[in-house]
């Protein structure tokens, strides 16, 4: 547990610094060279011309290749950082921070309801564009502060939880491995003609690495609300959390969901447009409030940064009882 003060230290810098585009302007982020190496396994195991038998079975190796290969680069990495000292315990700290993404997620959510602020729904719905898959010009103003609260809340789980999850188990290794399959699932682990057969362990694999931060996440989410907004709030993160999360379509994003909708009091999920295609999906906390506002979107990012807050706590506090 010697390196959960660097993953505490790393959340504080990703939360002051974030992501800053100068300087992926002069480097590349890792996600970028993750995203690399899935390509070239695409590009020469998912031929069309591959039965999909085939294609399923690269896939499975292709996302072992990945998985192995990416924690054997952690594994290296941190063997060369460990012999520069403290120089290598800053860069460290870095390379997790940048793995994480508090302050990114919550700059880009924060803009749509700047967006609709300053633009009305077309500014909104600009902003939110970047950051949902969905069709944005199927979204009224309330649609378009759901759909970037669900995203909020999703990410709050893949994005900080899961990262940090696996930094604290497995170091570099564990964090590189995790970012990579993540990266994968986000590639290829849809299900399109294309990927359907090549994707399918990526996805399977990837739901799997986030099944405990999924679930972490209720409690985390359920004591940032009790920070935010009290104990009826706390509650009905708890209650609407562990009552609504098997509703969603993936068995992890419901749970984070879940409980933002019961947090906030807001109806979360239900039907949406991708690509012109309607997916009718249950409504999350159904009795809940559907006239999210510009408002709504400011109490789920104080919502997110308490539990970002919550999540740093919990690091300094399993390191404080192990170190006893």
């Amino acid at each position: 547990m010697s390196h959960l003060p660097l993953l505490f230290l790393a959340l504080i810098a990703d939360r002051l610094i974030g992501d800053p585009p100068w300087l992926w302007g002069k480097v590349k982020h890792p996600v970028v060279l993750f995203g690399a190496a899935i390509s070239f396994l695409d590009v020469r195991f998912n031929r069309d011309e591959l039965p999909a038998e085939q294609r399923r079975l690269n896939g499975l190796v292709s996302a072992t290749v990945l998985v192995i290969g990416s924690g054997l680069a952690g594994l290296v990495l941190h063997a060369l950082l460990s012999h520069l000292h403290v120089l290598g315990v800053l860069i460290e700290i870095l390379i997790v921070a940048v793995l994480l993404a508090q302050k990114s997620l919550a700059d880009h959510v924060a803009a749509v309801a700047d967006g609709l602020r300053q633009d009305g729904l077309e500014g909104g719905r600009r902003a939110v564009s970047l950051i949902v898959g969905r069709d944005p010009k199927t979204l009224d103003e309330p649609g378009v502060c759901r759909a970037a609260i669900e995203s909020l809340a999703e990410n709050f789980a893949d994005g900080v939880v899961a990262p940090a999850f696996w930094y604290a188990v497995g170091g570099l290794p564990g964090i590189f491995a995790y970012k990579m399959l993540n990266t994968a699932d986000s590639m290829i682990g849809h299900k399109s003609p294309k990927y359907l057969a090549f994707g399918w362990a990526a996805a399977r694999l990837d739901d799997l690495a986030n099944w405990p931060a999924a679930r972490l996440s209720l409690f985390i989410i359920a004591t940032g609300a009790l920070f935010t907004a009290g104990r009826a709030a706390m509650s009905r993160a708890f209650s609407v959390g562990r009552r609504d999360a098997g509703l969603h379509r993936s068995p992890n994003s419901g749970w984070p969901e879940a409980a933002f909708a019961g947090a906030l009091d807001l109806r979360l999920a239900g039907p949406r447009v991708y690509g012109g295609d309607l997916v009718s999906e249950p409504m999350i906390n159904g009795a809940g409030r559907a006239d999210a506002s510009a408002v709504d979107i400011d109490r789920a990012t104080r919502l997110f940064w308490a539990s970002c807050s919550v999540t740093a706590g919990l690091v300094l506090a399993i390191f404080a009882v192990t170190a006893l």
